[in-house]
């Protein structure tokens, strides 16, 4: 054996691991980004008392800028009136809505859209949050930063 015979030896190995991870679906999806987005009052500006809590699973396909979601919930003060997406804002500070919520809003809601560039580049910079109203508190109830990791 020459003194680069093991080297390149090692880089077919390795080449080969992932030709067969690839070959198999084990590689991970670089352009898909998942983030657990946990929601309740203290978040909220100014912070709501209230023992509504909930998660948003919140998808993004950073190579087609599709944006999906499912929002859980329970314990708020009464049925949620809307749910929302907003920003540009970092945690504690108010924006406006980006994307809303289409369709009835029980808590298991899910939906998607596409974003604009300028969009996608708030959401990866951690500037946007979600956001589930009530009639008690129209402002929102409960709130969460979404944060990719």
């Amino acid at each position: 054996m020459n003194l680069y015979s093991k080297p390149i030896a090692s880089l077919f190995g390795a080449t080969a691991v992932v030709v067969a991870l690839a070959g198999c679906g084990m590689m991970p999806k670089f352009s898909e980004v998942s983030m657990n987005v946990p929601l309740s009052g203290a978040s909220q500006v100014p912070a709501v008392v209230t023992p509504g809590t909930g998660t948003a699973e919140v998808k993004v396909n950073k190579s087609t800028n599709m944006l999906s979601w499912k929002v859980n919930y329970s314990g708020l003060s009464g049925p949620a009136t809307a749910g929302h997406f907003h920003g540009p804002a970092a945690a504690g500070q108010n924006a406006g809505v980006v994307v809303p919520f289409q369709g009835a809003m029980a808590s298991g809601m899910t939906g998607q859209a596409t974003l604009t560039a300028a969009q996608m580049a708030d959401l990866m910079a951690g500037k946007w949050y979600v956001n589930i109203h009530t009639a008690r508190n129209p402002g929102g109830e409960i709130r969460g930063q979404v944060t990719p990791r």
